[in-house]
């Protein structure tokens, strides 16, 4: 865990704050690869995660941008609240989106805020010389963060969609990109489950299609309790509404194997004995979610009365 401090703030938008940090002692800022995060510890909050951006030549400071939700949990409202000279504690940088390997085409698409690690897989792709095109989704111009900036930046590359003006045609970007092409996709949920089956539909691997989800799926409205049996063990544990499978496997002292606890890494899956997952993860493909033999279990719940897992 470290410690850093607030250098700069600047409203991007109306609702979009970037924030400017350094170590609170001074010490080097630890290295990190493009698509990486900060693990921040909210005072009265909890933990929030927040995507570095790397623009270019920007080596001294970290960089993170917090988007306003004035009906979320708080976690942005208290970020929001900060000033130059106030402290947060942060675990990493953490690297659960990562960019391949190698100079084949890379089709980046990002959608609202989700914009923020996109940013710096376009930089390293710039600075390498490889090819690559930058799709930026938002619902106005007006409300498109870094939009100026993106357009000095990455101009020969970026093209911008507005849902009142041009909305994002994602049939016809996938389809026009070439065999080898990796898929790069942050944005809301939506967007991303779009990317996915688009691209798989049109022939790309799993391996080529890569995502993150840019917020945790939120607990939906009239979810009830439901109960969990551990294969191995025969332990019953009951799952409320308010909390994931995760959740309550680790504070019974269960070991459980996961990692973004947004539904977009794939660590947690685990294999369905019984009962009828309720999907909620942006990972599995259609006939996959209908085969209903696997689930991720830091988001997803259930529509039986009872899971029964292979843990």
């Amino acid at each position: 865990m470290q410690t850093y401090k607030i250098t700069s703030i600047t409203d991007v938008t109306d609702r979009v704050r970037q924030f400017d940090l350094l170590v609170a002692d001074n010490t080097p800022l630890p290295a990190h690869d493009p698509g990486a995060h900060l693990d921040f510890q909210i005072p009265n909050v909890g933990e929030r995660s927040y995507s570095l951006i790397d623009w270019p030549g920007n080596t001294d400071t970290f960089t993170i941008a917090v988007q306003r939700e004035d009906d979320g949990d708080g976690g942005s409202q208290a970020m929001h609240g900060l000033t130059v000279g106030d402290t947060l504690k942060a675990s990493g940088p953490i690297n659960d989106f990562k960019l391949n390997e190698g100079d084949t085409p890379r089709l980046l698409i990002a959608g609202g805020i989700g914009v923020t690690p996109i940013i710096s897989f376009a930089t390293q792709l710039a600075a390498r010389n490889a090819p690559f095109q930058f799709h930026v989704a938002a619902r106005s111009a007006g409300i498109c963060p870094f939009r100026e900036t993106l357009e000095t930046t990455f101009g020969p590359h970026l093209t911008f969609w507005f849902d009142d003006t041009n909305q994002i045609d994602l049939q016809t970007l996938i389809a026009s990109a070439t065999p080898e092409t990796h898929i790069f996709c942050c944005g809301p949920k939506g967007m991303i489950e779009a990317v996915r089956e688009r691209a798989e539909s049109a022939g790309f691997a799993k391996d080529q299609i890569h995502f993150e989800l840019f917020t945790s799926p939120a607990t939906h409205v009239g979810d009830t309790p439901f109960e969990v049996e551990i294969a191995d063990s025969g332990q019953v544990f009951t799952i409320p509404a308010d909390k994931t499978i995760i959740e309550v496997l680790e504070a019974e002292g269960v070991d459980v194997m996961y990692d973004c606890a947004r539904g977009d890494c794939g660590i947690c899956q685990t294999d369905v004995i019984s009962g009828t997952p309720d999907h909620r993860d942006v990972v599995l493909s259609d006939a996959e979610r209908a085969s209903g033999k696997v689930m991720q279990i830091c988001v997803s719940r259930a529509k039986s009365a009872r899971l029964v897992l292979d843990l």
